[in-house]
């Protein structure tokens, strides 16, 4: 007879944004998917920060992903990041915003975001985007990907060196951290090192960008070494 198994705990949601009713209209829609919980609202960073202040597991509780506002009062969307990335290294940060600039993305990603979406994008894509980031996987729009690509020079530009030893940790299985402790680098220069690599691959996650790669002769498949 099979012990029951207990069913994976519930993704915790902070949702921040300085407009009530896209906040409350994005709380509502997390809370409608299954193993998703809002445990709680902000407008702005300083509430968003007092409410990662209560949590955590000496209040017995916790938040795993802070879908976060770029553009707000009082403490914006990256100094924010910043904060919580500092503060409470245990939250993933989940950029969702109407800015699609080469300079805001760039800047989220190296506060320490792990992934940058767009207000536009479909409701299951921000569904697997906040599961995604849950699990410690780096998001990015394809829209964002493509704004990024058209700033780059020539049409392929080859990932660099650093950029191939980060993207080989990926291929090993490495987490973020693990690349950074080998390499010696800090964990958001290896997001933004991957934010660059999926540019230049043409690709929005880590699972493609080892397999364009592999395919470009770039990278050696783990297994044959």
């Amino acid at each position: 007879m099979s012990l029951p198994v207990d069913p994976p705990a519930p993704v915790r949601v902070l949702v921040v944004d300085d407009h009530p009713v896209v906040r409350s209209g994005l709380a509502a829609l997390l809370e409608g998917e299954p193993g998703l919980v809002v445990v709680g609202e902000a407008g702005d960073g300083v509430e968003a920060l007092a409410v990662l202040a209560r949590s955590g597991p000496a209040a017995g509780s916790r938040v795993d992903v802070v879908l976060m506002d770029l553009r707000m009062p009082r403490l914006d969307g990256t100094a924010t990041t910043a904060r919580i990335r500092a503060e409470h290294p245990a939250t993933a940060v989940l950029i969702l915003t109407t800015y699609d600039t080469d300079t805001d993305i760039v800047r989220a990603i190296e506060a320490g975001a792990i992934g940058y979406l767009l207000k536009d994008t479909p409701r299951a894509e921000l569904i697997a985007g906040v599961r995604s980031a849950a699990r410690g996987q780096t998001v990015l729009a394809p829209s964002v990907a493509g704004r990024l690509s058209r700033g780059t020079r020539g049409p392929e530009p080859a990932p660099t060196a650093r950029e191939m030893q980060v993207l080989s940790g990926v291929a090993r299985g490495l987490t973020n951290a693990e690349i950074g402790r080998e390499l010696f680098i800090g964990e958001a220069t290896v997001k933004t090192h991957l934010l660059r690599v999926f540019t230049k691959l043409d690709v929005t996650d880590r699972t493609r960008a080892v397999t364009a790669a592999m395919e470009r002769g770039l990278l050696e498949h783990p297994g044959r070494r």
